[in-house]
């Protein structure tokens, strides 16, 4: 009787978590005017979390890097985070290319007919080339701290990519393939793999977890963050697999080869070599002192 009464909640459980897009509002608060949803929730939560992290890491390791420093760098990367997940987006993934090329004030704007709606459609990789410019500007203005302020962000960052990824899972957003697992999450009506929290997992949980194990061991300043960016282009490489490619572009070539796949083995590429750039960047520093 008691096995029974189990199977029985077990069905439901698992009932409720392939609907529970039906039963979920993507919308957390809703003023009528302006809508704040989950996703921007969990955005802001990521930038917070990755912060804190940073600060934490900090303080434990004893690094040497003020607090100050870290906001007015953080204030630097977010600005081109944001440019660059946008515009990489509207480059690489929206078919609507031409027009925010013509008309670039609409790259940002977050009404459409007149109701808000919000800024849809950011890419990573886009985010990832923000940052490096953004790190880029504000190593020429604060010469000599780059790197080691590039291995906190190493640890911080896959931190906070988790809370990322559960506001796509919130927000509905990048879903997976079809599947018939019992995990699996329905989309208007055809059961996917939840992909997001695979990416969640792998890229954020994964990835944080193997860089701060290998913080100790590092060979030179702004070595993790050749090393992170290997390991998010592997995870995500192998996450494409389960993820849905965007319906605008479909697959690029067979029925699986992806515009994230080449963009995350591009991204291998450039964090080996920035990896050794790094290597003998840090020796010459090593013998000027």
């Amino acid at each position: 009787m008691l096995y029974y009464k189990r199977t029985i909640n077990k069905r439901i459980y698992v009932e409720f978590w392939n609907h529970i897009y039906e039963h979920f509002n993507p919308v957390a608060i809703d003023f009528g005017f302006i809508s704040i949803h989950w996703y921007g929730i969990m955005y802001i939560s990521a930038l917070l979390t990755a912060l804190w992290f940073a600060k934490w890491i900090i303080k434990k390791d004893n690094m040497p890097i003020s607090e100050l420093l870290l906001d007015n760098y953080f204030i630097w990367i977010e600005v081109g985070i944001i440019l660059g997940a946008r515009i990489w987006y509207i480059l690489f993934y929206d078919p609507n290319t031409s027009y925010y090329l013509t008309q670039p004030w609409q790259i940002f704007n977050p009404f459409s007919n007149g109701e808000f709606v919000g800024i849809r459609g950011m890419s990573y990789h886009g985010a990832v080339v923000g940052a490096g410019v953004g790190s880029y500007l504000f190593s020429r203005r604060n010469p000599g701290q780059i790197f080691k302020i590039l291995d906190v962000v190493a640890l911080a960052v896959p931190v906070g990519f988790v809370f990322g990824r559960i506001g796509n899972f919130l927000n509905q957003e990048l879903v997976g393939r079809a599947t018939d697992v019992p995990w699996g999450i329905y989309v208007d009506g055809l059961l996917r793999h939840p992909s997001q929290l695979y990416e969640g997992f792998l890229e954020g949980i994964v990835i944080a977890i193997l860089i701060y194990l290998y913080r100790k061991k590092k060979k030179f300043d702004g070595a993790l963050i050749g090393i992170y960016g290997v390991l998010y282009g592997t995870a995500r490489f192998i996450v494409e697999f389960w993820r849905e490619p965007d319906f605008q572009l479909g697959y690029l070539y067979g029925d699986w080869l992806t515009m994230g796949q080449i963009q995350s083995f591009i991204m291998i590429l450039l964090s080996v070599a920035i990896y050794f750039v790094f290597q003998i960047l840090s020796k010459r520093a090593i013998k000027v002192k």
